[in-house]
């Protein structure tokens, strides 16, 4: 096998895993916070980002077969550090917050209009704080009208 190949598989394995520490991390200290209904698997397959995943997959598959030094070493372990971090409750819910809060949206339906914050947005219901009602509240996305 050729070292690009094997570059790349080592870059998307290692990529995988600081993918699965984040996306954890925000399972269990954002959505578990909210009490939001969502499985990881759909969580973890509808945010990733695929040119992040393929930039940090050429970097850290170089970094592991090419660059051999202790730089390497330490950039690689940062990156770990930092994915791991999102298992601290703090941390994991201010990620969660920047990658899935959406803060001071109006929603509009047939009869009603809200506003607040969205917690998350599902495949189907969106799961939404309403400021007025000082509640959590899930909204079908078929009966939205227009975009938040």
């Amino acid at each position: 096998m050729s070292k690009l190949i094997q570059a790349l598989l080592s870059g998307m394995f290692f990529t995988f895993i600081l993918d699965f520490f984040v996306i954890l991390g925000i399972k269990l200290n954002y959505i578990q916070f909210y009490n939001i209904h969502v499985y990881y698997n759909i969580l973890f397959a509808d945010h990733q980002n695929i040119f992040l995943f393929l930039f940090f997959s050429f970097i850290i598959g170089y970094l592991i077969i090419y660059a051999k030094t202790k730089i390497a070493l330490i950039i690689i372990g940062a990156l770990f550090v930092l994915s791991f971090s999102t298992l601290i409750p703090p941390i994991g819910k201010a990620v969660g917050e920047m990658i899935l809060m959406k803060k001071n949206v109006t929603i509009k339906t047939d009869k009603f209009s809200y506003h607040g914050n969205i917690y998350y947005d599902g495949r189907k219901t969106v799961t939404f704080y309403d400021n007025e009602l000082k509640k959590v509240i899930i909204l079908n996305k078929n009966k939205i009208r227009g975009q938040y």
